[in-house]
């Protein structure tokens, strides 16, 4: 059965996008190679933590989105939207696109004329037209910025913020040709009520880069006053508090125990030199989790204690408050380092009912403030709002708050 649009892709970017344009009337086939987010869709069940609700996903069912793992409904849509992850690699701190370009063939060997093919998953500068243009035409026998449309925008995601839904977020497009952007600005202006055009898909590509690079590069400016101001005794909230009442030139980031989510920075683009403040801001958020432990083994120490043997109880183990995607989040390499160093960890978080760390399940507390009351040890590792702090930080024996979340005075900080 022909439809609109076919998110490629059924994993946190292309969920959210699909949901969006159902909502807007467009009728959307969601289609990934594999068929486990395909099963869990048709049954009503989100494939990934923290994307959409069982009632979002019914109501998208409800509304006539179908998930597919039949290659044959690509050459059935007008427009194609690739959403494929491009997890990084560990050693040449690159971007991996074997799943941009095993979704691009599976589309070119299927792609129509007058067919909008569109590129949404984060990759370096020069991939639309470099990569994946090459593998559309050879496979299709099709020209594109003739006799198809190719563009890239980059994905603008915040999960859980609903002000800032696809609906109010401006959409950056960069088309091959002008008649490929316009083609491109078309179809988002039905899901943004805003649409940027860029010069060409390398500037929209450059745009997914300096935004996450600036995240990382500002999360690490901050993650390294947060450890300078431990050392001079300065509240560093205090000091953002201050100075995010700066009316120009200022926007507040704030420090924690490393950076999660899925928006991960580039400071290696092919050839070209290496972006060395985003090399060092790696660096300074990758320490974090480090830096935790050792203030961990300090503060236990400064309480007459040792590490080894402590019961340390870990709160919130996703990467962001009130969600439960646990991508990117530090917590799992924190649980690493207290467990290597003797302690005994258990943890508590509303939205993970079970959590492993090597393979191995670790302890979740069922009542919250009688573990914390044993703990010798607490760590707010993430700030969900059902969490009473002040309750806790009359609890707890100890409490270390990375997230600057405690009444003052309450807890230890960060």
């Amino acid at each position: 059965m022909p439809a609109d649009l076919a998110v490629i892709g059924l994993g946190h970017l292309g969920l959210p996008l699909a949901q969006a344009a159902t909502a807007a009337g467009i009728d959307t086939i969601g289609y990934d190679t594999d068929s486990r987010p395909v099963s869990e869709l048709a049954a009503g069940r989100p494939p990934v933590d923290g994307s959409l609700t069982p009632s979002e996903i019914r109501r998208m069912l409800s509304s006539g989105f179908r998930p597919t793992t039949n290659p044959a409904e690509l050459g059935r849509v007008r427009t194609a939207v690739i959403c494929a992850p491009t997890p990084p690699c560990a050693a040449s701190r690159t971007l991996d696109l074997t799943a941009v370009t095993d979704a691009a063939r599976a589309l070119a060997a299927r792609l129509r004329p007058h067919t909008t093919v569109l590129l949404e998953s984060p990759v370096p500068p020069g991939t639309t037209e470099g990569v994946l243009r090459p593998i559309l035409e050879e496979g299709s026998g099709l020209r594109a910025g003739r006799d198809f449309h190719l563009a890239y925008s980059p994905a603008r995601l915040d999960p859980g913020n609903r002000a800032h839904d696809p609906a109010h977020t401006p959409k950056v497009i960069g088309g091959l040709t002008p008649a490929c952007t316009e083609s491109a600005a078309a179809f988002y202006g039905r899901l943004s009520d805003k649409v940027v055009r860029a010069r060409g898909p390398r500037e929209a590509e450059t745009v997914k880069l300096l935004e996450t690079n600036f995240r990382h590069v500002n999360i690490a400016l901050v993650n390294e006053m947060a450890v300078l101001c431990n050392e001079l005794g300065v509240d560093l909230w205090d000091v953002i508090r201050c100075a995010e009442t700066k009316p120009f030139g200022f926007q507040a980031f704030r420090p924690g125990p490393g950076v999660g989510g899925h928006g991960v920075p580039v400071d290696t683009i092919g050839p070209h030199r290496p972006l060395r403040l985003v090399e060092t801001a790696s660096q300074i958020n990758e320490r974090m989790p480090q830096y935790v432990t050792q203030r961990c083994a300090t503060l236990l120490n400064e309480h007459g204690k040792s590490v080894r043997g402590a019961r340390v109880l870990l709160l919130g183990v996703t990467y962001k408050p009130d969600l439960a995607d646990r991508e990117g989040s530090p917590a799992s390499e924190i649980a690493q380092r207290l467990m290597d160093m003797g302690a005994a960890v258990s943890y508590h978080d509303p939205y993970v009912p079970v959590w492993r760390v090597r393979d191995l399940p670790v302890p979740r507390a069922d009542s919250l403030y009688e573990t914390a009351a044993g703990a010798d040890l607490t760590i707010l590792l993430q700030h969900h709002r059902t969490y009473d702090l002040q309750g806790l930080a009359v609890k707890a024996q100890l409490l270390l708050d990375t997230r600057g979340a405690t009444p003052v005075g309450a807890a230890h900080r960060l």
